[in-house]
């Protein structure tokens, strides 16, 4: 029985580990603005257990927006907060492949897009057009804020 236990246990280990992307099967393009510009959008296309991630550098208090379209609906993008390589701190299979918030920190977020696991095991392939927007921190001053509708009256952090 006990040969038994010890093969499935490292059988399910194998498994959870080949299910995760490693960092090093995973592959990065940073993102350039054109000068001038607050967005770009990238088409392209994974296959199986592909992964991008698209790194953006920013700073606190940006407004940002990412929204994807594809024609695979088992393919999302995640949000991972600068230094941060695993956990999300936005994940797209549970909010329909759209982001928007300030950033929290200044860094490289990155905008990781995968198959969701059971697609990449049976080898799928995603067309996607990802659209990326960073909007300037806000500067007014907090009388300002307050005046706007909708205000959140959050005072700017210099």
């Amino acid at each position: 029985m006990k040969p038994i236990f010890i093969a499935a246990t490292v059988a399910l280990a194998l498994s959870l580990a080949h299910g995760s992307a490693r960092a090093e099967d995973i592959r990065q393009e940073r993102v350039h603005f054109q000068p001038g510009a607050t967005s770009a959008t990238i088409e392209g296309r994974i296959t199986g257990r592909q992964t991008i991630d698209y790194v953006l550098g920013t700073r606190q208090g940006q407004s940002m927006n990412v929204s994807m379209t594809t024609d695979n609906n088992a393919n999302y993008f995640n949000i991972l907060a600068p230094g941060e390589s695993e956990v999300a701190m936005f994940n797209g299979s549970t909010a329909d492949n759209q982001f928007e918030g300030v950033l929290p920190k200044s860094g490289d977020y990155k905008v990781r897009v995968y198959l969701m696991r059971s697609a990449a095991r049976r080898n799928e392939i995603a067309n996607y057009r990802l659209e990326m927007s960073i909007a300037a921190a806000d500067t007014k001053p907090a009388a300002d804020a307050d005046d706007a509708a909708g205000s959140t009256m959050k005072l700017p952090t210099r």
